[in-house]
């Protein structure tokens, strides 16, 4: 057996002859070349079995030095284990085949070798197990857009450190075939063309899906990816989310034309946790593609093989650097395997969903918030107005679920009752504040004033004092017996319905509140007679539009008031909310608010 200054030098003397055959390719001397290089490759092997046994420090130094005469081999080694998953490769390796070591390692082989080859590639390497030394033949190899001719010979070794037999292949090119980008050649570029569209169609759809608002007012992202993923380009789908300090399964789609219920029962009972692809996934937080499946625990159990399994990949559901969840596609045996280009498109995926996410989650927050806030300025009840009927109706709009602007109230006065309706010139949680502000102050205030009016004018002073920024749309009106006193601050003018079908309104006018210091509201005193009704809305429902763009208007306002005549406050109330919605059909609608008062007969 050499020693270590020998192989240095033997390695030395092939790298000049191999740099020499590519300059002036002969067959023959490539194959005595190869040869050579395999009786290096086992002296190598046998130098680092007999520095391995050795106790003192200069073992230490020859396995390293032996590991970089591995790793700088002029010719391509692979070294595999007894199931064809490769273990380890040299830097030639890595120049031959056009991908990073830590892509290839941990992949199955016979996923590099043409498919026409495959079957006799199995055959050599299960030669080889039986009890072969070495097995030499000619294949061809297939990557990352790369055709290669070559001489492949396997042998089997013990590497030191290793608990079982591993398989060395070492590759000699003879033809190298690199296809120009801008010429097609066949049927297979045209195919390639067509997947790599395909997939960008996949990604777009899916960002479509995920920016629909239905997506994120409620909590369908996931299941709505999960489908058309399952649809499109995958035979299960299963996706695993972050929930309470844990991975919980959220989301199991199977194929759609096979009896598999009970399986996904299988798959959805499944703990996260128990599922090896999934915790290598939160481990490295980065994505995993299985070509050739040759472990069926991946998913736990037997379900792979259940599944009749053939490729799987698995990636991150993540945004920044938290990863939210993990989303897991499998294809079945018959089908084509994942592939590095769809790991590539499944990690932008995952990226997206996990914005998608992260968004509805604070949509969810946002809106919750709304109904808290929108409680604050709005009636749980309506009290009981002697000789009045009331009823009212608000609704926050079919748009982004927002903290709404408007608000109505009825309460006690000193003398009396009062109401009022209104609207913010603004959403979020400062409009809520201001509009909560005019509401209470306007309660506080009608305890000391018997107008409405001037009710009002110290509410709006006491905004333009308070420097909010926001101005106020506000009615009021101020009840003593048949008589109402009404005050209008900018707000639309109320209609007032009479007994026999017509319908009027009143002056309106005004400033707004808060929009200068010492405006005056306009104001108005009418007397109602019995089954007339007064009603006040919001500029959502007038300044509606339909899917035409016409805006509703006060004009049918009246019309659909005048055919609720001698009805009640509520029948009112559901004619007008069902006659704006088939106005504004499919069309997004606003925020409304409707109140009415009719004096009783």
């Amino acid at each position: 057996m050499p020693d270590i200054a020998e192989l240095e030098r033997a390695l030395s003397g092939l790298a000049d002859r191999i740099a020499t055959l590519r300059e002036n390719p002969d067959p023959g001397a490539m194959l005595r070349e190869l040869d050579a290089a395999e009786e290096l490759l086992h002296n190598a092997l046998g130098e680092l079995v007999r520095g391995r046994r050795r106790r003192d420090g200069g073992s230490r130094r020859e396995q390293k030095l032996l590991r970089q005469v591995f790793r700088a081999l002029p010719i391509p080694v692979i070294v595999m284990d007894t199931g064809g998953t490769v273990r380890r490769l040299n830097n030639e390796t890595t120049r031959l085949l056009g991908s990073p070591a830590g892509y290839l390692i941990g992949r199955a082989f016979p996923l590099l070798v043409d498919v026409t080859g495959r079957a006799a590639f199995r055959q050599h390497f299960a030669a080889v197990l039986r009890g072969d030394d070495s097995v030499s033949f000619q294949t061809r190899l297939a990557h990352q857009g790369r055709a290669h001719t070559v001489r492949l010979v396997l042998s089997r070794l013990r590497m030191p450190g290793e608990p079982q037999e591993m398989i060395a292949a070492v590759v000699l090119p003879t033809e190298v075939q690199l296809p120009e980008p801008a010429v097609r050649v066949g049927a297979a570029d045209d195919a390639a063309v067509l997947a790599t569209a395909r997939r960008h169609e996949l990604l777009s759809r899916l960002t479509g899906l995920l920016l629909e608002e239905e997506s994120l007012r409620e909590p369908v992202a996931l299941l709505r990816a999960a489908r058309l993923l399952a649809t499109e380009t995958a035979d299960w789908v299963i996706a695993d989310v972050s929930r309470d300090g844990g991975l919980v399964r959220a989301v199991v789609v199977g194929p759609g034309d096979q009896p598999v219920g009970r399986l996904r029962r299988t798959v959805e009972e499944t703990p996260p946790a128990r599922t090896p692809v999934v915790e290598q996934v939160l481990t490295t937080q980065s994505g995993v593609v299985h070509e050739m499946l040759t472990d069926d625990s991946l998913l736990g159990g037997d379900v792979l093989q259940a599944m009749r399994a053939g490729s799987l990949l698995s990636v991150p559901i993540r945004t920044g650097g938290e990863v939210l969840g993990v989303l897991t596609l499998v294809r079945l045996c018959d089908r084509p395997p994942f592939g590095l280009a769809d790991l590539g498109v499944m990690e932008e995926i995952g990226l997206h969903l996990g914005l998608a996410m992260r968004a509805q989650q604070g949509f969810q927050r946002r809106a919750q918030a709304a109904d808290t806030l929108q409680t604050g300025v709005l009636p749980r009840t309506l009290p009981d107005v002697p000789g009045f009927e009331i009823a009212a109706a608000y609704h926050p709009g079919s748009g982004m679920r927002a903290i709404g602007g408007e608000f109505y109230d009825v309460f006690p006065t000193k003398n009396g009752w009062g109401f009022m309706i209104g609207s913010a010139a603004g959403r979020g949680e400062e409009a809520a504040a201001v509009t909560a502000m005019v509401r209470n102050g306007l309660r506080v205030l009608s305890v000391w004033e018997d107008d409405p009016g001037q009710a009002l004018r110290k509410v709006s002073d006491a905004l333009v004092a308070q420097r909010t920024g926001l101005f106020v749309m506000a009615a009021a009106g101020f009840v003593r017996g048949r008589r109402v006193r009404l005050a209008c601050a900018g707000h639309h003018p109320a209609a007032l319905i009479r007994p026999g079908g017509g319908v009027r309104f009143s002056e309106g006018g005004g400033v707004p509140l808060g929009f200068e210091e010492g405006s005056v509201p306009a104001t108005e005193e009418l007397t109602l007679s019995a089954g007339e009704a007064l009603v006040l809305y919001s500029d959502g429902l007038v300044g509606a539009q339909s899917p035409a763009g016409d805006n509703y208007g006060e004009q049918r306002l009246a019309e659909a008031l005048a055919r609720c005549a001698g009805q009640p406050p509520d029948a009112v109330v559901k004619a007008i909310e069902q006659d704006h919605r088939a106005f504004c059909a499919g069309h997004a609608i606003d925020e409304i608010t409707l109140l009415t008062l009719r004096r009783s007969r």
